[in-house]
């Protein structure tokens, strides 16, 4: 209740009162004054609290209701100005702001925050067709690139698979040496051993994933998405729900982006998550939305994105942000994660 008394409405209502009981103030040290010095007849003390407290409840009663319309006025058009910043922000930048016939601040910034949207939609505009030359520019590239990936696969396979096979032949070596004389102990190291093996699994089928190639090679996003999916099945247990929209209608540039993004945040989930489940929605309303959540070990979100380890997580963001959209990503440890993507069409 308190917080609602902070609005703009009873802060004008505050002020007026203010202005009135000050005004009623100074009236009463004249008309006191007057009785006191000039001493006229007509004015009595009786005479003057009468006049003041009349005065008091008239101003008081009229300037609450005509302040009360016109702070709910101002609320009102305040909160138009609200939901439209609210609408741009979520990447809605068709919409437009309906202002009445007036020449006041209000729609002098209402005119200001369409002019802003249309300029925003231009640059969505330009950076959608930059998204087109950088995707033409890309396949030229991609031979070059090659290359360089092939390298940072291999060092991706020294770092992670072969130091933890390496890890494995060691363990597996001590481990047969004090199965007789240690069985329990034996036992510990065999379960370790079985996780181990279990992460070594996940990494190269992360790896097997980024092998992948980058465009769609004439598929739709839908036939894309829905064939990786079916790779990822028949390799490892986890447990996939797929829901994406078929009719779908997109540039080659926002598809083969969508589907990078999709493909990087599916080898995150299996190099890093632990994951059991993962879900992945893209649907297209207003805009285009893509949902991305898994029930994994999570991670401190601020420690991550500052870390060079998040990689995967940036090059999704810096993908969203090429072609116009925003990125949101929440994750906790042991709660899993969970991006929400959204793009316009």
């Amino acid at each position: 209740m308190f917080k609602k008394l902070e609005g703009i409405r009873y802060q004008l209502i505050g002020s007026y009162l203010y202005a009135v009981y000050f005004s009623l103030l100074i009236i009463a040290l004249i008309l006191f004054f007057t009785h006191s010095v000039i001493q006229p007849i007509w004015l009595s003390v009786e005479a003057i609290i009468l006049a003041l407290i009349v005065t008091a409840l008239t101003l008081s009663l009229v300037g609450l209701y005509v302040m009360f319309r016109q702070g709910g006025n101002v609320k009102d058009r305040l909160q138009e100005l609200s939901i439209f910043i609210a609408t741009l922000s979520e990447g809605k930048f068709n919409a437009t702001l309906l202002m009445k016939e007036s020449k006041d601040e209000f729609s002098t910034l209402g005119h200001e925050l369409n002019d802003l949207a249309h300029k925003v939609k231009g640059q969505v505009k330009s950076l959608e067709r930059m998204a087109e030359e950088k995707s033409e520019y890309a396949k030229q590239a991609h031979l070059a690139a090659t290359v360089e990936e092939r390298q940072r696969l291999a060092r991706d396979l020294h770092d992670a698979v072969s130091q933890q096979l390496f890890a494995l032949s060691m363990m597996s070596q001590a481990t047969s040496k004090i199965i007789d004389e240690k069985p329990e102990q034996a036992k510990e190291q065999v379960e370790e051993i079985s996780q181990m093996a279990l992460q070594a699994q996940n990494e190269m089928r992360a790896l097997l994933l980024h092998l992948r190639p980058v465009h769609l090679s004439g598929e739709s996003l839908h036939e894309g998405i829905d064939r990786l999916i079916e790779e990822l099945k028949q390799r490892c247990s986890i447990q996939f729900k797929v829901d994406v929209d078929s009719e779908l209608q997109l540039s080659q540039a926002k598809e083969e982006h969508i589907f990078r993004i999709a493909q990087e945040s599916l080898s995150n989930a299996l190099r890093h998550a632990n994951a059991s489940n993962i879900e992945l929605r893209i649907k297209e309303k207003d805009l285009i939305y893509i949902y991305i959540s898994d029930d994994g070990d999570g991670f401190n979100l601020d420690e991550q994105m500052n870390a060079k380890a998040s990689y995967g997580l940036n090059s999704i963001k810096e993908r969203c942000e090429e072609i116009g959209g925003t990125f949101d990503i929440k994750s906790k440890h042991g709660e899993g994660t969970y991006i929400d993507i959204r793009i316009p069409k």
